[in-house]
């Protein structure tokens, strides 16, 4: 008989089934010890590739890159005869350059762009690079001192030098000293997937609604037979058609989860769906969404989104100035300050403002006897 001594109870341990959540320390892409630090874009393929696959992103990113351009740039006549002549590659407009340096400054981190000037220094065009190409270069103290664009075909390997003033460089949301921008992207690369996998569980899920994986009991062990009409079998499933199977040759069930069993993916895939839109700083209702259940709730997310699109536009306008010496403003497409002024101010005029609207005065008293 085992011994059924409650004290020798003996404690589990769960140090290798839970874990506590923590991060990987980082250190800065900053200069070293040394006479050049350089850096280059490894993960710009990837990003771009999100961009291309993930239509989510692309809408975030063109969004933020459309409502930055807003309706172009103004400035003195000089400066826009001066702009309206740049091509770009031959098809392109400045307004169409600084819209392509803000997409791909979120994908990437950072833009690049040629500058051509003539041999009297007037700037003549920009021409947008890969970033994927591109090398920074600083010295020891973390200034850039060149550029170099790095081509790679076989085994051999070309490298074209640039001076710092021949390249426009747009370095978003750099931190502390680092030699280059942060994409947007590598935020909110777990999220989508996360999203992208939910969504291909769900589609799974769909079509075994549809094609159930059906388990058959063969009256037979033998191989060949087996191969057979597993052959039939499968072609009949994926075709629709009947089949004609002799009677007890062949029993067949349905693999089914019970009702309730499984969880329901869409809040799940609709909450890492918000969770992506608030991650990369653009309001769903600017991409097209409804999730705002109020006119005023959707009216603050889209003045929270009007302040990060100021904040681009004032990005670029001082790297214009300091990188090509050219006074540019960029118009916001369209504002809601002046509305939201406005409501207030006639909430508060729906206020008491005299002491008649807040003073009761009795009523005359009618249809009482003497």
């Amino acid at each position: 008989m085992p011994d059924t001594d409650m004290g020798n109870l003996d404690v589990g341990d769960f140090k290798n089934q839970i874990t506590d959540y923590s991060v990987t320390a980082v250190h800065t892409d900053g200069a070293f010890d040394q006479d050049e630090t350089f850096w280059d874009n490894v993960n710009w393929t990837t990003y771009l590739g999100y961009y291309k696959a993930v239509p989510e992103l692309a809408a975030a990113i063109d969004a933020k890159a459309t409502w930055t351009i807003g309706k172009g740039f103004k400035s003195n006549e000089i400066t826009e005869i001066t702009l309206g002549q740049i091509t770009g590659w031959g098809k392109d407009s400045f307004n169409t350059i600084l819209e392509n340096c803000v997409r791909t400054y979120h994908i990437g981190g950072d833009a690049f762009c040629e500058i051509i000037r003539d041999n009297d220094g007037t700037l003549i065009n920009l021409k947008p690079l890969d970033p994927g190409s591109m090398r920074i270069v600083v010295n020891s103290k973390g200034v850039v001192r060149r550029y170099e664009q790095i081509n790679k075909v076989g085994n051999k390997k070309h490298v074209k030098r640039f001076k710092t003033e021949t390249i426009l460089h747009l370095a978003r949301n750099r931190v502390a000293d680092e030699i280059h921008g942060v994409s947007i992207i590598s935020a909110v690369e777990e999220i989508i997937k996360m999203r992208q996998e939910a969504m291909a569980d769900y589609k799974k899920l769909m079509h075994r609604n549809i094609f159930p994986v059906k388990i058959f009991h063969l009256d037979t062990d033998d191989t060949a037979k087996i191969a057979a009409f597993k052959a039939k079998a499968d072609l009949a499933h994926t075709q629709g058609e009947n089949m004609y199977i002799p009677k007890g040759a062949v029993e067949v069930e349905n693999s089914s989860v019970a009702p309730n069993a499984t969880l329901n993916p869409l809040p799940w895939i609709q909450q890492l769906n918000q969770y992506f839109f608030q991650a990369t700083g653009v309001p769903q209702i600017v991409v097209g969404g409804s999730q705002e259940i109020t006119e005023a709730s959707a009216k603050i997310a889209y003045l929270a989104f009007e302040q990060t699109i100021e904040e681009e536009q004032l990005f670029l306008e001082e790297q214009i100035r300091a990188q090509l010496n050219l006074e540019i403003e960029l118009e916001f497409p369209a504002s809601l300050q002046n509305e939201l002024l406005s409501d207030q101010s006639k909430s508060e005029t729906m206020q008491a403002a005299t002491p008649e609207d807040t003073t009761l005065e009795p009523e005359p008293v009618t249809g009482v006897a003497p």
